[in-house]
């Protein structure tokens, strides 16, 4: 791992345990407490079945797919993203090898993630709008409209130039694969020109692209309901608007800091940020992060097991198979 990931993490851990010290252990673990077992299974389980919704806005790019093979390349996705110490784009290569490996041809597998990963951020940036229209009706204290409209106006431009730059600049596409992983997409894609075309296919499905934005868009307004049921379960429940908002605005803040893996201290702190406009106390905000960082643990420790013992079966039988091969014909004498 490079110097400066390790230096980012370590920041975030120190970040988040002085937070933690400085608002009280005790009172944080009360807040998680308060939450309790019921509620955090219940994340859990919401958390499960959004990812598989997910799985199935990537498999509507893939037609020719079985919908398991792609609900479990989202699985492995999102756990190496979430649990790992990669970056984003670390999770992107593991989720497209296990669809290679369920059997979807590599140069489909590597532009059906890029259009994915396209449509799924377009779909957060309508997400985060929504929030903010969502906040400018709440009137809330504090914060001005012009700041409002302002990332409306952002959001909106970001969500068409990500969009135009992919259907009209196909040499950025070439960078895009190229972030992959260093070459990755191009060697087992066979080529810049058929992950062009393969791209060009994927796009000309309109109805196929228009649903996996829509399946995006739904999931990621659905995720509010993890905050809203834990808050529930804790005695503090708030309007269902109000968790969007704060969810919205929490994962903004968290593209905003790419770099930092894992969002270490970053996602606490806008927990904390955001959670005091609308009356959660730093010690109920911080619980609100750790339990999605344990439900990530929950859902991703086991998914990145399950991968490394297909992948580890995977490279022992061409071990043997490669032994086997090279073993002398017994002799005839």
């Amino acid at each position: 791992m490079k110097i400066v990931p390790v230096l980012l993490i370590a920041a975030g851990i120190a970040t988040m345990a002085a937070l933690v010290l400085h608002f009280g252990a005790g009172a944080v673990g009360a807040a998680l407490l308060a939450v309790g077992l019921a509620g955090f299974v219940t994340v859990v389980l919401v958390h499960t079945v959004l990812i598989a919704g997910m799985g199935l806005a990537w498999q509507v790019l893939l037609p020719d797919a079985k919908p398991w093979a792609a609900i479990w390349g989202r699985f492995v996705r999102d756990a190496g993203s979430e649990v790992l110490p990669l970056s984003q784009v670390g999770g992107y290569v593991l989720g497209t090898r296990a669809i290679a490996l369920a059997g979807v041809p590599a140069t489909i597998g590597a532009a059906s993630t890029i259009v994915d990963v396209t449509l799924e951020f377009v779909g957060q940036l309508a997400y985060i709008a929504l929030g903010l229209v969502w906040l400018l009706h709440l009137q809330a204290d504090g914060i001005a409209p012009q700041f409002i409209v302002l990332g409306l106006v952002v959001a909106s431009c970001l969500a068409a130039g990500f969009v135009v730059v992919q259907r009209r600049g196909m040499r950025y596409v070439d960078r895009i694969a190229r972030f992959l992983g260093q070459g990755w997409a191009e060697k087992t894609a066979a080529g810049a020109a058929s992950l062009h075309q393969a791209l060009e296919a994927i796009y000309r499905r309109r109805g196929g692209v228009w649903l996996s934005f829509l399946l995006h868009f739904v999931c990621w307004v659905a995720s509010a309901s993890e905050v809203w049921a834990a808050l529930w379960f804790a005695g503090q429940p708030i309007p269902f608007g109000s968790a969007m908002v704060i969810e919205s605005l929490v994962y903004a803040i968290r593209s905003t800091a790419f770099v930092v893996p894992l969002s270490a201290g970053v996602q606490e702190g806008a927990y904390i940020l955001l959670g005091g406009a609308f009356g959660l106390s730093p010690e109920m905000a911080l619980a609100l992060s750790f339990v999605k960082r344990a439900r990530d643990l929950t859902i991703g420790l086991p998914v990145i097991a399950l991968w490394w013992a297909i992948e580890g079966g995977r490279l022992m039988r061409r071990a043997a198979a490669k032994t086997t091969a090279a073993s002398p014909l017994p002799s005839r004498e």
